[in-house]
């Protein structure tokens, strides 16, 4: 995970690309989520579960302005073609489905709804990995400057919904 966020916020840096700074920040955010996780099990910092899960709710909504707020300064800035951008979410495309699935299924198992926001934060890192994949891929077929900021909206709504289930404690099912 700090590969892939370093990685795509250095991407972006260089393509000036507005998904793909999205895409870092929510690997950054990622970071922070399992922190939040790995902060539970520490006897000198208890961190009851009920806070963790309100805190990776947050940091959902968090994305969810972050990434708006990001399009909204940038559309229709200049950007650059990037391969390592390209590789970068094809790599997480592939792996963050399978993590999020992992941490699922041992969430569902411990009854944690930390680690199951853990697991929504990988899923939507999956989502967002596709959507950034898929804008930069179009601008560098076509050209076109919008849709790199129309890439990083369209993960807007799953943020947002997840955020909201996640609040509920509805990420796995637990009791």
């Amino acid at each position: 995970m700090v590969l892939e966020c370093a990685g795509s916020l250095w991407a972006a840096a260089q393509a000036h690309s507005v998904a793909l700074l999205a895409f870092g920040s929510d690997s950054l955010i990622e970071l922070f989520s399992a922190s939040v996780v790995l902060l539970q099990f520490l006897p000198r910092f208890p961190l009851k579960k009920a806070h963790a899960e309100r805190a990776a709710a947050i940091l959902l909504y968090l994305l969810a302005a972050v990434v708006v707020l990001i399009a909204a300064l940038a559309y229709r800035s200049p950007i650059e073609t990037s391969c390592l951008g390209i590789g970068i979410t094809a790599a997480a495309l592939i792996v963050m489905p399978v993590l999020a699935a992992l941490k699922r299924r041992q969430a569902h198992a411990s009854n944690d709804r930390a680690l199951a926001a853990d697991a929504t934060q990988s899923a939507t890192c999956a989502y967002l990995a596709a959507v950034t994949l898929a804008g930069l891929v179009v601008f560098s077929i076509w050209h076109i400057a919008w849709v790199d900021s129309a890439a990083a909206l369209a993960a807007v709504p799953i943020l947002i919904i997840e955020g909201r289930r996640t609040r509920r404690g509805e990420g796995c099912g637990c009791a």
